[in-house]
């Protein structure tokens, strides 16, 4: 599918501005716009629905259970990058002192790693400001909705057994196990671990990805639903790749540590999904302005 032109921040912003009508409220040559980024190829993907397990930790009658599974719709197309975040995308976020340098030394078309979640928001604030369009992580359910056939989500270890505690870690091993992964620290070009059945790249690689889904500590009822006990804590968030796992939102390194559970991931990187309901709002607040103040204007 042909990937539609970025407009520079400068377009953007002055036609979301004459859609106001507010143009003439500013100062056309105090106005300086950045040069225009380019951004990576995009994934156009249609609406649909799927079954997804869900995320985080689940309790019922204070055993640990697994993940319900649900219906899960996208009810609209999801642009989402093919490739992940690269070393040199990352590198004009930090030249332009918006974004911390990552720990990774690579340099190049490689995806960027070593970095936490904390970098990936800030880069996604950044590359908004510099397009004029709002850029986000994906969600979850969107992360497994373009991962396709590649998503595997937790290891699951089944109900836990409050006689014999270890019994649900030594299943998880034991999945995890058969699985066949091995340790692949070195991350590589773009491309290297081909393309999935949606037209992504590198899904389920050696860089784990970060997600905008908060760590979810939720309790059954007995009718299979969530109760008003649930907990989302978002100092922490879910991370995908050859296995979802959660990371707390400062680690840059998952292997040291940080709420993962089974293996830890070799990398952790991101990549971006492009939000047009979002376009409105970060034009506006990239002008300085308020959506009240903005509105306002238009009865002037």
């Amino acid at each position: 599918m042909p990937f539609d032109p970025v407009f520079t921040f400068g377009t953007t912003a002055a036609a979301a501005l004459i859609g106001l009508g507010i143009t003439h409220a500013l100062d056309r040559a105090s106005l300086e716009f950045p040069p225009p980024v380019a951004v990576s190829e995009l994934v156009v993907l249609g609406p649909g629905s799927f079954e997804h397990p869900q995320p985080g930790e689940f309790l019922k009658q204070n055993h640990t259970v697994a993940a319900p599974v649900v219906q899960e719709t996208i009810d609209a197309p999801l642009e989402i990058m093919k490739y992940q975040v690269s070393v040199s995308d990352y590198g004009l976020c930090v030249a332009d002192g918006a974004c911390k340098p990552a720990d990774s030394r690579k340099i190049g078309n490689v995806p960027v790693t070593g970095v936490s979640h904390i970098d990936a928001e800030a880069y996604a604030t950044w590359l908004s400001a510099r397009t004029g369009e709002a850029w986000r992580l994906p969600t979850d359910v969107e992360w497994a909705y373009a991962a396709g056939e590649r998503f595997k989500g937790d290891i699951d270890g089944g109900e836990s057994d409050p006689n014999n505690p270890a019994r649900r870690w030594l299943t998880q091993y034991r999945q995890e196990a058969a699985l066949g992964r091995k340790p692949d620290p070195e991350p590589r070009a773009q491309g290297a671990f081909g393309t999935n059945s949606k037209g992504l790249s590198d899904i389920a690689g050696n860089v784990w990805e970060w997600t905008s889904t908060c760590y979810s500590h939720a309790t059954i009822g007995s009718d299979g639903k969530r109760t008003a006990s649930s907990i989302d804590n978002c100092g922490v968030h879910a991370v995908e790749g050859f296995h979802r796992t959660y990371m707390s939102n400062f680690i840059r390194d998952g292997k040291s540590g940080g709420c993962a559970v089974g293996t830890p991931p070799d990398n952790l990187g991101f990549r971006l999904v492009r939000d047009r309901t979002g376009f409105f709002q970060t034009t506006i607040r990239s002008l300085g302005l308020t959506l009240t103040a903005a509105e306002s204007r238009v009865h002037e």
